[in-house]
Parts: structure tokens; C-alpha cells; sequence
């Protein structure tokens, strides 16, 4: 279990890492962990999970971060980044007396912000240093209870970290590192504006550390405002998946996407995987058509509650759901150990989602499967994706599958009719609403003109009384 762990934190092992000798993957060194200097009880977590020898990025990034310079690092999926910053900042901060929060680590999504708390607390087992990790989906009070405790570390999602800018608890003039991790993805045209502000209010002296799979030159050139003669690492490098990972594209008409996926998982092809879609609606489709199937599956996408999505990743991770379907938000930085298969149900509009989306598999130092569903509408995104990764992707055609069958459902309603049909409910909802306010309307009118006539009776009935005796009656 502890090995499974460490696996998950620092990426491949250096004897896997030695299958490639090219120029932009250079062979690791033999140099072991205690070359770094670094603390004892960092050296003891690491130790007891078995693992002596840094990847890579580690390797090259962990001297620069702990000499308190700059860094831009590009490393792929699985390589073990997350340790080759967590472990300089650990080392830095237990140098130093507590003084409040000096640590932020900005994440792009709630999953990956707690994973990288839950690495923090296996590196930092031994040590005084503590950590939080603020996102959205769950109450603020614990998170505002770690602004005024003064945790050392704080994980974030730049939304919720805004909320909490806006009370006063949340200062971190203290504040001496930033992590932007997946910093493309957190630096492109949506999240920009947040960062900016987000800047404005931590201290500008700061050590600034950059890291992610994939750094195209616009990012670097947007990054070179927010760093300090940074120390760069494999920015030359091409973005491609892991070693490990066998690549397929399976030609299918974009009506027959889910009935090849039901097929594939029938037979067996694919025992488990993690299956993504190009929106919401869609993944909420292919999860019910799964599931109508007998097909034990969960979804995952930001219309899903955080309590949903943690439970709907740990039915995955525990093997109680065959298929979780998803959209880009688990794309980035979640680990699932030993992942079989990443499904592309649609093809990602962009090559750097490909990357990220196929590196769920194949990670550490196992192997996996990615297949990419592409209709002859897609044919543009593939022919880019291949470009990219700088190989053409063998094509398979199921043998035995019914490429001519055409379905009697449609998996996908179109937008325009989805609108309508909104349209209608809602006016359909209104007509209900107007017509059970009238009927409360005309209850009240008659309920007033009742006790209006019950008042007449019972002020004519002493006058009838009194008319009954004069008269001898």
C-alpha cells in the first residue's frame, strides 16, 4: 500500500524512465533523494515509502525551487511534479518559525486541489508542517477556520479563494511561495483574469513556481510577467502521452458511439475506464444509456456536486462502477492506480486535452490502453491531435459490430429541440403556477363571502327573536 502511494506521488521509477534515451527524455541519474540535503524527516517519509531516487523533473526542478529561485517547469502527466514542488516548499518552511500561511498552491479544479492536499500529508507525515485545501462544492467554515489558524500551506481553486478574499481573515501578507500547477491550463484566456486578481493580493517578493504537462509559447510568454528570471525546464519539450500508453482510434458514426462502447465493455475489451465526453448533456446521455445497459458506471462534471463527484471518483477507484464518464474536469492531475483503458467518446477539441485526457493511463510505471471514438466529423480534431504527437494513430475496426445498424433512439437531442422543450416545460410550469394562484384566489373569495354571509345570519338572528315574542309567538 505504502509503494502504491509513493507511485502515485512521484511518477516513474528511474528503470522505466530508461526506455527512453532521447534528447528530450533524458536518462534519470542514479543520484539518490539524500543528494538534495533534504530534512530527515522528509528523508524518513520517503524512505518508508520505499522510494530512493527522484524522476526526472524532480531531478532537475528540486535544487532550483529549494536555492529559492523561479521555476518554469513542463513535465507530463505522471512524472511526479507535484512532489518536485511540495518538497522544496516543506523544506523551506520548516526552516523558519510559524508565521501564518506562506505557501499557495493554485489548483484548476477541486479534484486535483485535493489530491495534491493528500500528497502534502504523506510528505509532510513527519513534520509540524499543516495544510488546507480551499475549493468550492463544500462549506466555508473550515476553510475560513484555516485562514485563521494560519496553516502553512493552503491548496485552492482561484474562484473560492476569491470568495474568501472578500472577508478580512483572509490576508496572506505572510505569503512567501505560489504554485500555479497545470499553470496552462490556469493561465489561458478563462482563468487569467482570476490569477490577476488573485495577484493583488499576495505580496509581490515571492518565489514563483510554475508546472504542468504542457506549456505552449503563448503561456510562456504570459508567464514571463509573473516570474522572476525563472530557471526553465523542458520547455523545448513536445507535448506527448506516456510511454506506456497504447494509442487506437476506432472509426465510428457518431450514432454508433454508444452502442461500440457497450460492445467494447461486453466483451471485455475494456474491464475498467475512465470515458470523456465533449459536454455535460452529453455525459449525463451515454451515463443513462450505460446504466439502462446494466453497465455499472458514475458521471463526473461540474453540474455534480462536490459530495457527488468525491463519491462518484471513489466507486470508480474501489471498483464498484465499471465506467466513469466524464467530461474535462478529471482530465488534469487525478490519479486512479492502474487504470486500464481512457475512452475519448468524443474527440478533444484540442491536442493539449488529448494529452492530458490519455494521461489517466498508463501512469507510474504501468501501461494502459487509450481509444478514441472519431466520426467522420471529427476527422479535423485527429488529424491535429496527430500532428501534435508527431504520429499517425492505427485505426481498428470491431470485428463482429454492426457499423450499419442504425439505432431506434437518438443519443443526443439536438440543441435546438432541447431549448424548445425547456421553453415549453417552463410555460408549461407557469400555466400551473397562474392557474393554482387563481384557484387559491377563488378559495379565499369564497371562504370571505362565506363568514361575510355567516356574520349576516348571525346579526339577523336576535331581531327574530325579539319580532317572534312581541308578536305572541
Amino acid at each position: 500500500m505504502a509503494l502504491a502511494r509513493l507511485t502515485r506521488i512521484y511518477g516513474r521509477d528511474a528503470r522505466v524512465a530508461n526506455r527512453d534515451r532521447s534528447p528530450s527524455h533524458p536518462l534519470p541519474s542514479r543520484m539518490p533523494f539524500t543528494s538534495f540535503h533534504l530534512d530527515a524527516t522528509l528523508l524518513k517519509a520517503v524512505r518508508e515509502l520505499g522510494f530512493t531516487r527522484p524522476t526526472p523533473i524532480q531531478e532537475q526542478a528540486i535544487p532550483p525551487a529549494m536555492a529559492g529561485k523561479d521555476v518554469l517547469a513542463c513535465a507530463m502527466t505522471g512524472s511526479g511534479k507535484t512532489a518536485a514542488f511540495l518538497l522544496p516548499i516543506i523544506q523551506r518552511l520548516m526552516a523558519k518559525p510559524r508565521a501564518g500561511t506562506r505557501a499557495l498552491v493554485l489548483a484548476p479544479t477541486r479534484e486535483l486541489a485535493a489530491q495534491i492536499h493528500a500528497h502534502l500529508e504523506e510528505l509532510a507525515v513527519h513534520t509540524p508542517i499543516t495544510g488546507a485545501p480551499v475549493f468550492g462544492g463544500v462549506g466555508m467554515s473550515p476553510q475560513e477556520h484555516a485562514f485563521r489558524s494560519g496553516v502553512d500551506i493552503i491548496i485552492a481553486t482561484p474562484g473560492r479563494l476569491l470568495d474568501h478574499f472578500r472577508q478580512p481573515y483572509a490576508g496572506l501578507t505572510k505569503l512567501e511561495v505560489l504554485v500555479l500547477d497545470e499553470a496552462d491550463r490556469m493561465l489561458d484566456m478563462g482563468f487569467l483574469p482570476d490569477i490577476r486578481r488573485v495577484l493583488r493580493h499576495i505580496p509581490a517578493k515571492r518565489q514563483t513556481l510554475f508546472f504542468s504537462a504542457t506549456m505552449p509559447t503563448e503561456i510562456v510568454k504570459l508567464s514571463s510577467e509573473m516570474l522572476h528570471q525563472p530557471v526553465t525546464i523542458n520547455l523545448e519539450r513536445k507535448s506527448a502521452p506516456a510511454h506506456g500508453i497504447t494509442q487506437a482510434v476506432y472509426p465510428v458514426a457518431q450514432n454508433l458511439k454508444s452502442a461500440l462502447l457497450l460492445e467494447l465493455l461486453k466483451r471485455g475489451e475494456i474491464r475498467d475506464a475512465i470515458v470523456f465526453c465533449r459536454t455535460k448533456h452529453r455525459a449525463n446521455r451515454l451515463a443513462e444509456y450505460l446504466t439502462k445497459h446494466g453497465i455499472a458506471n458514475d458521471k463526473i462534471h461540474g453540474n455534480r456536486s462536490q459530495n457527488q463527484r468525491t463519491e462518484a471518483l471513489a466507486g470508480f477507484k474501489s471498483g464498484k462502477v465499471q465506467a466513469l464518464v466524464a467530461t474535462d474536469i478529471v482530465a488534469r492531475g487525478i490519479d486512479v492506480e492502474a487504470l486500464g483503458h481512457v475512452v475519448n467518446f468524443d474527440v478533444p477539441a484540442q491536442p493539449d486535452d488529448y494529452i492530458h485526457r490519455v494521461g489517466r493511463t498508463a501512469r507510474a510505471e504501468t501501461t494502459g490502453d487509450a481509444f478514441t471514438f472519431a466520426s467522420p466529423e471529427e476527422a479535423g480534431e485527429l488529424r491535429a491531435i496527430e500532428h501534435a504527437i508527431g504520429k499517425r494513430l492505427p485505426q481498428v475496426i470491431l470485428p463482429g459490430f454492426d457499423y450499419a445498424h442504425k439505432p431506434a433512439e437518438r443519443f443526443e437531442v439536438p440543441i435546438g429541440e432541447r431549448i424548445a422543450a425547456i421553453r415549453a416545460r417552463k410555460a408549461e410550469e407557469r400555466q400551473r403556477a397562474k392557474a393554482k394562484t387563481e384557484a387559491k384566489g377563488q378559495r379565499e373569495a369564497d371562504e370571505r363571502r362565506r363568514t361575510a354571509e355567516k356574520a349576516t345570519r348571525a346579526a339577523q338572528a336576535p331581531a327574530s327573536r325579539l319580532h317572534r315574542r312581541r308578536s305572541g309567538r
